[in-house]
């Protein structure tokens, strides 16, 4: 198959793919059944990001999208210390009378961006469940797990509850004091932030954290990009030059030191530096170049350069990061949430 110029955008090739891969996965995804929701938010938003949503019908995936709802059989349910919000496939919605809590964090925070990205009005279904449920999932550290019982805790489910308590525009289901000062112990000795306190910098940890920080109010910027924050939140300059660190010299982002450039860092470490106001430091042109040996002949976007396949995750994140990168075919993101900026 004859692919796009190296430098050449190819749009319509990208939106066929997410729209191939919303209808129906090739059987290489069967083992991410249980993620089917996340699956069907990373090829929605990507049609959103390019600007294609009228190639789907919207009532139907919202239809599809709240038929993972879980919901307790009366509402003093919500009391018994499990959590209520989204399945992420058919096969996680047991019977009810298992007694099995089997909606996640991850989940929830993919169908209600879903559900968002298409213009969905919240009022139409009640998230005081979710909310009021959420509330069991967070530990005494500030840490959250995804699940009500036998998870572990990082900075991915501390971030999916923020976005969450964002997205429904209500912070009643977490403390936002004790999500600080978890991400703060998260921030490591050279600036990035760890999955854990302890634990080696990452690009997508440190995502989690500033974007969860940005959401929950505890750091701002102005409409020139100039910080505010207190003093005592993170160390700004040493998280600055750490993201800088991973821009390597094929352009692209590392996620960790003494890695290989992969696409979706190019959203996660950048996505950092422009919710900081200062993506200006990145090479753009060197990245844009990076990303475009990414550009599979098929459609959408692989891991690394010069491979052929593409694959879901690192196709949307090759979007995103051509958002930051502001190319002209791709629409404008909301880079605290994730997602396409709705007009």
């Amino acid at each position: 198959m004859e692919g796009p110029e190296p430098s050449e955008f190819a749009k319509e090739r990208h939106a066929a793919f997410a729209e191939m891969m919303l209808h129906e996965l090739p059987r290489d995804y069967a083992s991410q059944e249980i993620n089917h929701v996340t699956l069907a938010y990373f090829a929605v938003s990507s049609l959103s990001l390019l600007r294609s949503l009228h190639r789907v019908d919207k009532d139907q995936i919202a239809r599809w999208v709240l038929s993972f709802q879980a919901k307790p059989k009366e509402m003093h349910n919500v009391d018994d210390s499990k959590f209520f919000g989204f399945c992420g496939s058919r096969s996680c919605q047991f019977s009810e009378d298992s007694g099995q809590s089997v909606s996640n964090l991850a989940s929830t925070y993919s169908a209600l961006a879903i559900l968002k990205v298409i213009g969905y009005d919240f009022q139409n279904f009640d998230s005081s469940v979710i909310l009021e449920s959420m509330r069991s999932l967070q530990m005494q550290d500030g840490s959250f797990m995804p699940i009500d019982s036998g998870a572990e805790t990082d900075l991915r489910f501390v971030y999916c509850a923020a976005a969450i308590s964002s997205m429904l525009d209500e912070w009643s289901g977490m403390d936002r004091e004790k999500a600080k000062d978890y991400i703060i112990k998260c921030q490591s000795y050279d600036g990035g932030f760890g999955l854990i306190p302890g634990s080696e910098s990452h690009g997508g940890a440190t995502y989690c954290a500033v974007a969860a920080l940005f959401l929950m109010g505890f750091i701002r910027t102005d409409c020139n990009y100039n910080l505010s924050l207190p003093t005592s939140t993170i160390d700004i300059p040493s998280l600055v030059e750490w993201c800088l660190q991973r821009q390597g010299a094929d352009g692209g982002f590392q996620g960790r030191v003494n890695k290989a450039s992969d696409t979706c860092y190019a959203f996660w470490v950048g996505g950092v530096l422009k919710m900081l106001g200062l993506y200006h430091l990145v090479n753009k042109s060197a990245l844009r170049t990076f990303l475009f040996t990414c550009q599979s002949p098929y459609g959408g976007f692989t891991k690394f350069p010069f491979e052929v396949l593409p694959d879901l995750y690192h196709s949307y994140y090759g979007f995103a990061a051509l958002s930051l990168l502001e190319e002209k075919e791709v629409g404008h993101l909301f880079v605290e949430l994730g997602l396409a900026a709705l007009n």
